[in-house]
């Protein structure tokens, strides 16, 4: 007879229990529910370059990658990875041994903290992170310890307070795990500001894990500079990357790491348990993507400044206070000025008040409170939905 399972023994790994459904679930079924603008999740509602969707069309008909692609990804695309470091970033990367294609950024994030993280282990996060890290953290058996960016009003930005880094790391500290341009809050860090975390991660041992994947959406004269082109930092980073923020194709979940080869070999053994391949023909029209010229990568941002531009004037319109995100196709606001410091509770009411889906930033925080008057909205749409959008928010002004 087969074994039952004790009803008293919650079904859920004790590692995994604090992570339910995802805000974003919860307010993309309520945008459905009300009809309302969904500005929550971080997703294009257009298709990137008509060029790159034909080239996967033609490597489906072709046959190139509708059967398992090799592991580490297909030489084309790998190639084209190590060319788009050299040419925007001067680092030179081995196709072969220092480059390795995975199913999205997220993935990646994932196999590099399973493979790098034993239980134990103190990762130190930017404060508020991507809902993703919390729980790749939690599988990998490691101990997060955030540390929070502050809101500079006076600035626009959050900004990372160097000496609490510096505080957070003990002897227990495997890994860094740094986010720039960074989601949710837009704030770049500076070459001063990474010149300090590589200087703090080669004086105390410790590995770096960076998520760059809004490395291209960078505005107003910041720049965006990898933690790996620091002194350093070549042999002790790993960079991360995907093609869905660059070039608006996020359903097909290509990314990618660049890292030595004894981390890319690392980060491949635990990679190759999760998907071992995937998005064949997909890796194929991406290498066409990082090949498009300069003027792709200077039209397309500036398409996403002048979105955030329109966005952040309805929202300062409608009585928000708006930090004016340096990077990524995100706007943080602070909901005191119109009265509410509750995010998650605005944020339930806004599409029945105002029409229009939004994400409490206090999601990506442990420490709740500091985020709990804070709400993001993605600007990431087609120009009429924002207006639109920006139409409906002026309700919440009276």
């Amino acid at each position: 007879m087969a074994r039952m399972t004790s009803s008293a023994r919650p079904l859920l790994n004790r590692r995994l229990a604090e992570f339910g459904t995802t805000i974003f679930a919860e307010m993309s079924a309520l945008a459905l529910r009300t009809g309302a603008i969904n500005l929550g999740q971080g997703f294009p509602d257009t298709d990137g370059p008509e060029e790159v969707r034909e080239a996967a069309v033609r490597a489906l008909r072709d046959g190139r990658g509708n059967q398992y692609p090799p592991g580490p990804g297909v030489p084309e695309l790998r190639t084209a990875i190590a060319a788009h470091q050299q040419l925007h970033y001067g680092l030179a990367f081995d196709p072969d041994t220092e480059v390795l294609v995975t199913a999205g950024a997220t993935e990646a994030i994932a196999a590099a903290l399973l493979a790098l993280v034993e239980p134990g282990d103190e990762v130190i996060a930017l404060e508020p992170y991507y809902d993703s890290y919390a729980a790749c953290i939690a599988m990998a058996g490691g101990t997060r310890v955030p540390v929070t960016l502050r809101p500079h009003l006076g600035a626009g930005a959050f900004r990372l307070d160097l000496d609490e880094l510096r505080d957070a790391v003990t002897d227990r500290t495997r890994l860094l795990l740094i986010n720039t341009p960074h989601n949710p809050t837009g704030t770049v860090l500076t070459r001063e500001e990474l010149t300090a975390i590589a200087e703090l991660a080669v004086e105390r041992d410790l590995l770096v894990v960076t998520d760059e994947v809004y490395e291209h959406l960078v505005f107003d004269g910041a720049a965006h500079v990898p933690l790996a082109a620091l002194p350093g930092m070549r042999e002790r980073t790993v960079t991360i990357s995907s093609s869905g923020k660059t070039f608006s194709f996020t359903g097909w979940k290509v990314g990618w790491i660049t890292a030595a080869p004894g981390l890319v070999a690392a980060v491949r053994s635990a990679k190759q348990f999760l998907t071992y391949v995937s998005a064949g023909p997909f890796q194929y029209a991406i290498a066409e993507a990082l090949n498009l010229p300069e003027s792709y990568f200077t039209a397309f941002r500036e398409d996403l400044r002048a979105k955030r531009d329109l966005l952040a004037t309805g929202l300062t319109e409608a009585g928000f206070g708006v930090f004016r995100t340096a990077g990524t196709y995100f706007l943080t606001t602070d909901i005191r000025p119109l009265g509410f410091d509750d995010g998650f509770a605005f944020c339930r009411a806004l599409p029945e008040r105002a029409g229009v889906v939004a994400i409490p930033n206090a999601v990506f925080y442990d420490h709740r409170e500091a985020g709990a008057p804070f709400v993001r909205f993605a600007f990431c749409k087609r120009t009429e939905v924002l207006q639109e959008a920006a139409q409906r928010l002026k309700a919440l002004a009276g």
